[in-house]
């Protein structure tokens, strides 16, 4: 692996991006640590790719034939010293990137070339230069965006830098970022040999925009795979549950789908329609999210899977058999109407296609129906590299070009010259959104947007001139705020004034990427031109002080501790900052002369260093360890989101004041930071959780019942000696939620506590919410 000098954090180590696994370069003395003899290990890489080649289902030329040859040698040899944490053959990651690619994503023999090239010119001497020579321009445009900017390239966030340059490419070749997906996807499934914490980091960055992305891109099962992957790691111990319970019901299930197919299939094989019949269970992190949100126990989520017809049909006959196959379903059992879903008439933002419904089953156990076609079901399963295929075919809904119009955003939000990479990476996320409104504009047109989506963000999906001069709208004839949440099925008419112009308000009432940029980009604008009079007002003044113009604005850049001179320019033009102060300070040959303090008055720096070690205690004495070492050594806090308490998992966070906030790693601020920032998060954990007490806040729903109360009272304070802090009660229709506050030692005393009161009859959840 190619070293570059990179920044270092706590512990001396340089920071490691997620994108690519961990590479060790062995000497070749140290190879014989390895299991393998090398005869074996070549086999074994040699197996590997004879299943990629039998993998590739499309057509390929003697041309490609040649060049996935040439690739695969040269990766082999790129790789030939390099292991993969987990002491294998690195060469092993690309040819399963390249299996991925072309077995669950669909792409051909290009997209197996540039898998398997992805990561030499990152982290091995081949060049693209030399993949130019080899393999054409195409191709190392293609590798050229896998791989990840110069590690010593100077930026607030690498990972979302690197995220941009990735979606740069993308909208050129979309198959850039299937590669990438299919990437993570491998680096997710072979995680167990990493350490924790970078595990931590891995699966947040994962969930924050990998697994949105495959939704985005119509990669329902490689975004299954990704939630559940993260799931395991970031929520272990209720995985581990939910995969018992699910194992445990698992032949039941299968009675009940059996029982319910059967009279089904009977009716559509008598109907002559060409049919398979799937049960796909729901995926446990959708299991577990629907137990957060529902707020009930695993035994009463009834709905643990869905029923999939696939129908094989003409094109041109899609949509009428589809909704004939509804009929026969619900001529069969009893149909829940609001639930309803017609993704066949209007397909979603991803370009996915079914008829959805819940149906009312035998022992009034609810299943949802999914119907749709062989090629529907390709889209659903592959979403955009399937999508391509049926592009420009008559009769469906390719010629809508959905992912052209997606694309097409993507490209508007690269176009912000002065947007920092954090900035687009959020904006980014928004257009990702899972729930969509459709709305309509005067003439009948459709606009998607996300749900939450305001009149000012469809101002700016029409055209950003009408955003920037939007004043509110006509929503289905109503006049409206530029605030209203709009519904689906809403036909607006955007109102407009010549005076009017953004403010940072806007940036409140917004919740696409697009219009945020925009905005973004108009008030950049204003402030830098009301900062042209603030610049010359301030020159004039360090004129008349004889004060060089230089040695004034950075005085005042330190003083009033701005980031920027435009900072500066507009903040004197708003008259936020008194210059008459100037008049007070000596000068004397343009310089400012400092004034004299006494150095009692002059307070350190904040440092990030550690402070001189103090003498090691036992293990057990001090709470608290970052990056191994006495977090005495350091300064840090306890974050005030979360609350954690020992026996929390926790990392650190650097803040940009130099001290380290501790978070639980299931905080609500963990993901964004650890994909955002993480080369800020830090190792943190503790070594005593024995006896300091910490306040803990619980959330408890369930039935408005006569001596509730005081079961709860007996279980905490009688039954486990817990201090109760305070307890608050509301009840209404049957329900009451409370919240009790209660002082415990540690995480496993509050955990017990948790499983005890959710053992209480007529208490149907409890959860932590600090």
């Amino acid at each position: 692996m190619v070293t570059k000098d990179m920044p270092t954090l706590l512990d001396g180590h340089t920071p490691t991006s997620t994108e690519t696994p961990e590479v060790i370069t062995l000497p070749v003395n140290e190879e014989e640590h390895f299991s393998l003899s090398p005869e074996e290990e070549k086999r074994l890489i040699q197996n590997a790719y004879r299943r990629l080649l039998r993998s590739i289902n499309s057509l390929m030329d003697d041309d490609d034939r040649r060049n996935i040859r040439k690739a695969y040698e040269m990766a082999v040899e790129a790789h030939s010293k390099q292991r993969r944490k987990s002491g294998e053959p690195y060469i092993l990651h690309p040819i399963a990137v390249a299996t991925i690619c072309v077995d669950e994503i669909g792409l051909g023999p290009t997209a197996v070339i540039a898998a398997l090239l992805h990561d030499v010119v990152e982290d091995t001497e081949i060049t693209l230069e030399q993949i130019k020579k080899t393999f054409g321009v195409r191709m190392a445009k293609m590798v050229d965006g896998l791989t990840k900017l110069d590690s010593a390239y100077n930026a607030e966030s690498p990972q979302a830098e690197n995220f941009k340059k990735v979606l740069s490419t993308m909208v050129e070749d979309v198959r850039i970022v299937l590669i990438k997906m299919a990437d993570r996807l491998h680096n997710m499934r072979t995680l167990g040999s990493m350490p924790r914490h970078k595990q931590l980091k891995i699966a947040a960055e994962t969930s924050y925009i990998y697994a949105p992305l495959a939704h985005r891109l119509g990669l329902f099962a490689l975004k299954t795979e990704l939630e559940d992957l993260c799931f395991k790691i970031t929520h272990y111990d209720e995985y581990k549950d939910l995969s018992r319970k699910l194992a445990e019901t698992k032949r039941s299930r299968n009675r009940y789908i059996h029982e319910f197919i059967r009279p089904i299939k009977e009716e559509l094989d008598r109907s002559g329609i060409k049919n398979r019949i799937l049960g796909r269970p729901k995926s446990i992190y959708a299991v577990y999210r629907k137990i957060q949100d529902k707020g009930v126990p695993f035994e009463e989520v009834f709905d643990l899977f869905a029923i999939r017809i696939i129908i094989d049909v003409p094109i041109t006959e899609e949509k009428d058999l589809c909704w004939r196959v509804y009929s026969l379903v619900t001529g069969k059992y009893i149909p829940v109407v609001e639930r309803l879903r017609d993704w066949i008439s209007t397909p979603k933002a991803n370009g996915y296609e079914s008829l959805h419904t819940t149906i009312l089953g035998p022992k009034g156990r609810y299943v949802e129906v999914q119907i749709r076609t062989e090629r529907m079901d390709e889209i659903a399963e592959r979403g955009v590299a399937a999508h391509w295929k049926y592009k420009n075919v008559k009769g469906t809904s390719g010629g809508n070009d959905v992912f052209e119009q997606w694309l097409s955003e993507i490209r508007e939000l690269l176009k912000s010259p002065n947007e920092d990479a954090i900035e687009f990476l959020h904006d980014f996320k928004t257009n990702l959104f899972a729930e969509e409104v459709h709305v309509y504009t005067p003439k009948g047109d459709m606009k998607v947007l996300p749900k939450g989506s305001t009149v000012l963000d469809f101002a700016f999906s029409v055209h950003t001139e009408v955003g920037y001069h939007c004043s509110g709208a006509k929503v289905n004839n109503r006049i409206m705020p530029l605030n209203y949440q709009l519904k689906s099925g809403d036909q607006v008419s955007i109102l407009t004034k010549k005076g009017q112009s953004p403010t940072d308000d806007w940036l409140k009432m917004v919740v696409t990427g697009k219009a945020k940029s925009k905005i973004r980009a108009a008030l950049r604008e204003a402030r830098k031109k009301q900062g042209e009079m603030g610049r010359e007002y301030l020159e004039r003044k360090l004129n008349g002080l004889k004060i060089n113009f230089e040695e004034g604005v950075e005085y005042l850049l330190q003083q009033y501790n701005l980031p920027t001179r435009i900072d500066l320019y507009f903040t004197i033009a708003n008259e936020q900052i008194d210059l008459r102060e100037l008049n007070k300070l000596e000068v004397q040959g343009g310089k400012i002369l400092p004034p004299a303090r006494n150095d009692k008055d002059v307070k350190p720096a904040p440092s990030f260093d550690k402070q001189e070690k103090p003498q090691r205690n036992p293990a057990g004495q001090y709470k608290l360890r970052i990056n191994g070492d006495n977090a005495q050594m350091y300064a840090y806090a306890f974050a005030s989101c979360c609350n954690p308490i020992p026996g929390d998992e926790i990392f650190g966070f650097i803040t940009t004041k130099a001290m380290v906030t501790i978070h639980r790693v299931d905080c609500t601020n963990a993901q964004h930071l650890m994909s955002s920032y993480s080369y800020r998060v830090v190792k943190a954990d503790w070594v005593d959780v024995s006896n300091t007490p910490f306040v803990a806040e619980l959330k408890i729903t369930g039935l408005d019942e006569i001596g509730v109360v005081q079961r709860l009272t007996k279980v905490i304070t009688d039954d486990l000696g817990v201090n109760m802090r305070s307890i608050t009660m509301t009840g209404e229709n049957s329900f009451f939620e409370g919240q009790i506050r209660v002082v415990v030692k540690n995480a496993d005393q509050l955990n017990q506590l948790i499983r005890k009161i959710r053992s209480l009859q007529g208490i149907s959840n409890v959860v932590r919410t600090d």
